[in-house]
């Protein structure tokens, strides 16, 4: 099943980037989160509302998530290449350009973007809000555009490179499996009172998923800085100084390259379900934050994309043809 994978790597790449996420398209993401919202809330009103009942709750939802997001896909695929192998390659093509992000995710922060052109500073904080976790209804043009700068940093590594590497590895099975634990973590591995417990296991191994993912973006979009023109000797210097100013530690790996590209100065303070969260800053404030940047941050995004599906694509035939031989 895994013969045909760099092949349904670059086409699910490719599709992405021509046809993104169009909405009449029921995305596989919205069945899992249906699925973890099920199961939350059956698993709270089993156990006790003590830290260990809400931490057993919160185990039990990773099993079964893990597993559905893995066994789906893996029986769909394996029914598919018994009936034909082209059958087989289409529905991992399909697979693979439904795990990918690249062009909603240009999209979606090229609304705020668009907003910002026109003026219109409550469309920006709407559109911005679409896209991240934090309060927005109090943002300058300012603090928009560096919300939407920065998702586009963290999720060059969560939407596109992580599901790629994990693709290249272990086909759309293991890419399910990465989905279904990082859509875990969107939903419950917040750190307040109500998901502290319950999301602690999916936020652990959401940290641990992304380890090594994370870096390897944060050097791709390095890259991808020298060849889009960027400033790439501070995007490294930024990256080795800053890259663990956050509680994650992964979501800075991208946002230091980011912010040391673009020369600007990303993070700081943000107000999550109206509490302050003071956080450090990241990179330098070379110039100031500029609409512009949203643009500029996309243009880094493709570059990295582009590098990392052609890298992951010689790596799987590598592995392939290392299987071959044994």
């Amino acid at each position: 099943m895994l013969k045909w994978t760099a092949l349904a790597l670059v086409l699910g790449f490719f599709i992405d980037l021509l046809v993104g996420d169009p909405r009449w398209l029921y995305h596989p993401v919205r069945i899992i989160g249906k699925g973890i919202s099920f199961l939350e809330a059956h698993f709270r009103r089993w156990f006790p509302k003590t830290q260990k009942g809400e931490r057993i709750g919160g185990f039990l939802l990773v099993i079964f998530i893990c597993a559905g997001s893995a066994a789906i896909p893996l029986a769909i695929l394996y029914v598919a290449y018994k009936i034909h192998t082209l059958l087989g390659i289409g529905i991992e093509t399909f697979f693979c350009y439904q795990m990918l992000a690249v062009k909603s995710l240009k999209q979606e922060s090229m609304r705020v973007f668009e907003e910002l052109e026109k003026g219109d500073l409550k469309g920006a904080r709407y559109a911005v809000s679409m896209i991240v976790g934090r309060d927005t209804q109090s943002l300058d043009e300012v603090g928009v555009t560096k919300a939407a700068v920065e998702t586009v940093a963290e999720n060059t590594s969560d939407g596109i490179i992580a599901p790629l590497f994990y693709m290249a590895i272990g086909g759309p099975v293991l890419m399910f499996f990465y989905k279904g634990v990082n859509t875990m973590d969107s939903m419950v591995g917040y750190k307040n009172e109500k998901y502290l417990n319950f999301g602690r296991y999916a936020a652990k191994l959401d940290d641990i998923l992304n380890y090594i993912p994370a870096r390897i973006s944060a050097w791709l979009m390095i890259a991808g800085a020298k060849l889009c023109g960027f400033d790439s000797k501070n995007a490294v210097k930024i990256f080795k100084r800053d890259r663990y100013n956050h509680a994650s530690p992964n979501s800075a790996q991208t946002e230091a390259v980011m912010a040391g590209a673009l020369d600007i100065q990303l993070a700081g303070n943000a107000y999550y379900f109206g509490k302050l969260c003071e956080k450090p800053t990241i990179g330098d404030a070379i110039r100031p934050v500029e609409k512009e940047d949203i643009p500029r941050a996309n243009q880094l995004l493709y570059v990295s994309a582009a590098l990392g599906t052609g890298i992951f694509a010689v790596i799987r035939l590598g592995i392939q043809g290392l299987i071959t031989l044994l």
